[in-house]
């Protein structure tokens, strides 16, 4: 059964054609993930999936009286007035790791990190119980917890979902089917992230070998046709100069000019019945960072410290260091301190308490995950601040080989795709040499091109690292050693975060059996809870303080069985 039936949709901004005779049906409990390039047009077919854009022309239909979540690229911290009184909206910011969301002040809502009003936002769109998902983006920002929540609630939803991503992980984790969207024309492919790849590879492969037989047949029928043009040419020289073969060299003339057309024409046809295009090559983005050699051996070290806001601590008593060259993970979850940490060591924060010493010899790098402080109003080319010609040269060069032309630049920061504004950004970090690195989520809004080429770059980079990344494949490549904020506290860990992660769960999962007799306890409780509020009016402070149990102990059933689906696998 189809949940949404699209049949020739085209969209244009301007001269610029965006979807070119787009067609496909999305189907009861599928899971599609939309990848493309960025600018590719992703987000406007989404918004006409949705129905917030109309399309130039073809139709969009729905199911009838069918209810859609749409996650947007871009969240705002508003909490909505039905989600406060929506029980499903409590237990999901719990499962988030959010607690006691209904007594957050305007003060605190507007102060959260870009991952917990992530999560705010996911918590409302689940608590509508939708029947179709559209998610844009939906683990930028996200912490591994929030990842590993999403991909498990995703494997229980009941509904259809749609994913824009360019986390290649969480789409292998989650989809089964993938729309490629490439200059305004869908392709479809079954399977995950990794299976289309191949399956894309093989067929340009293939496209590519077709295509070159093709111009080589092509290029033999002209040189033919060239020779016979040669001789053609010849044969009405010699008509006109001997007047006693005049109508020898005529019938010559006329015979080789029937094959020029007859060959002209059976290239045509065969040209025409195969039609076979140049298949479009994959967009090479390089980067490359120039590199201050001037090193010594310890870039950062921390001494207890201690950083607070108010009466809430983000870590303390945390001691560690980098040395040059290392390759440093920072994780933790959303609002546990990691920005802030990272604004600590380029001095744009202070620590409450103990010491910091950072290398004299350090030349610093800072990419913030924050596209949206840049001014929208100036012209692309002058958010670089650059004023040299040279180095402005270097820049567009930079830019044109990650996709953006010379005419983008002359366009206002606001009409640039969050991943070209991304694109801007590191190119200003690109033109000068250095030899620490930090890297505030950096594969957000970059399409999937580019998340490969920025790591093949940074592979190369001799320099020291330190990168805070939900890209999982992103973060486990780059990065042997972790930094970890946990229980307030940050520690140095010497493995990658595979390793990682395998250890916390084999030190935090108790056996199955033991998981079986505590779910056979707790939902026992739950059933006694049941019965008691059964009894006694919704009204009353024992209803609400039993209301709150009942949250708790479904809470705690999810994760059980989750836990309990992990160890069977």
């Amino acid at each position: 059964m189809f949940i949404v039936k699209a049949r020739n949709i085209t969209k244009s901004f301007a001269d610029e054609m965006i979807l070119n005779d787009v067609s496909f049906d999305l189907l009861k409990n599928e899971r599609v993930g939309l990848v493309g390039a960025n600018g590719a047009g992703k987000t406007t077919l989404a918004q006409i999936i949705y129905g917030q854009l109309a399309p130039d022309s073809g139709k969009i239909e729905k199911q009838q009286n069918i209810t859609v979540g749409y996650l947007h690229q871009s969240v705002d911290n508003t909490l909505q007035e039905d989600a406060l009184s929506s029980k499903e909206f409590y237990l999901r910011t719990s499962e988030l790791g959010l607690q006691q969301v209904q007594n957050w002040t305007n003060e605190q809502l507007a102060h959260l990190s870009g991952g917990e009003r992530l999560k705010i936002t996911l918590a409302q769109i689940w608590a509508t119980q939708p029947e179709l998902l559209i998610l844009d983006e939906p683990t930028n920002h996200l912490d591994f917890q929030g990842v590993n929540w999403l991909i498990n609630e995703l494997k229980h939803f009941n509904g259809t979902v749609l994913i824009i991503s360019h986390d290649r992980y969480f789409l292998d984790k989650t989809v089964s089917t993938i729309y490629d969207l490439e200059q305004g024309n869908l392709t479809i492919y079954s399977g995950n992230y990794t299976t289309y790849r191949e399956k894309k590879k093989k067929l340009n492969a293939d496209k590519l070998h077709q295509y070159e037989n093709m111009q080589k047949y092509k290029a033999n029928v002209e040189q033919q046709i060239n020779q016979l043009q040669q001789w053609s040419g010849k044969a009405h020289r010699n008509m006109n100069k001997q007047e006693g073969f005049k109508e020898y060299h005529g019938v010559k003339a006329k015979k080789i000019d029937k094959a020029i057309k007859s060959k002209m024409k059976r290239l045509n046809q065969e040209l025409e019945k195969k039609k076979i295009e140049k298949p479009i090559e994959e967009a090479t983005v390089r980067f490359q960072f120039a590199e201050n050699k001037k090193r010594g051996k310890r870039m950062v070290e921390a001494e207890r410290l201690e950083k607070s806001f108010g009466k809430r601590t983000l870590f303390k008593d945390s001691s560690f260091y980098i040395n040059n060259g290392e390759r440093i993970g920072l994780i933790g979850p959303n609002g546990s301190g990691k920005t802030t940490l990272l604004n600590i060591i380029i001095g744009q924060e202070q620590q409450s308490s103990g010491k910091l010493i950072i290398s004299q010899a350090n030349k610093v790098a800072y990419l913030s995950q924050d596209v949206g402080d840049m001014p929208l109003s100036i012209r692309a080319i002058d958010a670089l601040e650059l004023t040299d010609q040279e180095e402005q040269f270097k820049a567009r060069t930079i830019l044109a080989n990650m996709g953006i032309h010379a005419d983008k630049l002359m366009q206002p920061i606001a009409t640039l795709s969050l991943g070209e504004r991304t694109r801007i950004k590191l190119t200003k970090i690109l033109l000068q040499g250095y030899n620490l690195l930090i890297l505030d989520e950096p594969t957000n809004h970059l399409d999937l091109a580019s998340r490969e080429q920025l790591e093949a770059a940074l592979t190369d980079f001799t320099g020291t690292l330190l990168i805070v990344s939900h890209d999982y494949y992103f973060m486990n490549k780059l990065c042997n050693k972790l930094l970890v904020i946990e229980n307030e506290k940050i520690i140095r860990v010497e493995m990658n975060l595979e390793q990682y992660e395998k250890r916390k769960q084999r030190q935090s999962e108790p056996n199955i059996l033991g998981i079986k007799e505590e779910l056979l306890c707790i939902e026992t409780e739950i059933t006694a809870v049941l019965g008691q509020m059964s009894l006694i009016l919704p009204s009353s402070e024992e209803y609400i303080q039993l209301d709150e149990k009942f949250l708790s102990l479904t809470k705690k059933k999810r994760e059980l069985i989750n836990l309990l689906d992990k160890r069977n696998k």
